[in-house]
């Protein structure tokens, strides 16, 4: 399929017996779920159970998985024990995805805290995320950096903060981009202009190769370009607005990636977020 479309989905009660179940009802073709608290650093064990159901029932839907890891995480902190359980839960998180059978785990790409310079930022991002790297098999989950909006001192919001990035894990492999639509127009990407779409995925594709994008994390802004906010809209009741998902399931770089929504509301509106992008492709 061109573009599968699915959305993040709730797991409390058991991954295939909640999450997929969620899935169904919106028409999902693929599946974004997270494997621990999103907001804390607990590294919970799953239910071998619910992951043998989760992905046979994945594999026999041929419906994708991807993992979020916690945003705690951040391998720019300049606080060695914030960087210590970044480098655990991140662990955790592709162990994990290896577990139920996900194709990627999507980490944020962080911020240089404590005023220290970017360069020295990007160094401990080498020095502490290269080995969970190595540490990956050939079908072990792809990691994939997902850019911010360009709140504080992020390491990477813009298309060409990419490169740096990439550049200090070497290009590694099994490194991979999650492109959050909302994040690139927050941080000054104009999604909505004529071409805007296209100019930015050319500018991706430019700064870390072609097939590098795995994921697409489609939501739409609450708040203007450029204005530094990460504020989900539904698909269409933002500032981007339709066309330009339109543009961006014609666009090369984006042949069979997946697109995840994670938009506001519950269930009725996500499945019109669903339906509206099978729609526009």
């Amino acid at each position: 399929m061109r573009n599968p479309v699915g959305s993040h989905v709730p797991v409390a009660g058991g991954l295939a017996r909640i999450g997929l179940g969620y899935a169904r009802e919106l028409g999902a073709e693929a599946v974004q779920v997270f494997v621990a608290n999103p907001r804390g650093w607990a590294t919970p064990a799953g239910n071998p159970a619910q992951d043998e159901q989760f992905r046979a029932e994945c594999a026999a839907e041929g419906m994708s998985a991807w993992v979020h890891a916690p945003y705690l995480i951040n391998f720019g902190s300049h606080t060695e024990a914030t960087v210590e359980r970044s480098a655990e839960s991140l662990r955790h998180s592709l162990r994990r995805g290896r577990d139920i059978g996900a194709l990627g785990v999507v980490v944020h790409t962080g911020s240089a805290t404590g005023g220290r310079p970017r360069g020295e930022a990007l160094a401990q991002v080498r020095e502490r995320m290269l080995p969970l790297l190595d540490e990956l098999a050939d079908d072990d989950p792809f990691l994939l950096l997902e850019s911010t909006a360009g709140q504080g001192f992020s390491l990477c919001s813009r298309m060409e903060d990419f490169g740096p990035y990439f550049e200090a894990l070497d290009f590694h492999p099994k490194l991979g981009v999650c492109l959050d639509t909302c994040h690139a127009f927050a941080a000054g990407h104009d999604l909505a202009a004529p071409q805007g779409m296209a100019l930015a995925l050319d500018l991706l594709a430019a700064t870390v190769g072609e097939g590098r994008l795995k994921l697409v994390h489609a939501n739409d802004s609450k708040d203007v370009v450029g204005a530094h906010k990460d504020r989900h809209a539904n698909i269409g009741a933002g500032h981007i607005g339709e066309e330009p998902y339109r543009e961006l399931m014609r666009h090369p770089a984006t042949e069979g990636v997946p697109l995840i929504i994670e938009t506001p509301g519950r269930k009725e509106g996500h499945a019109a977020d669903v339906a509206l992008l099978k729609k526009l492709r």
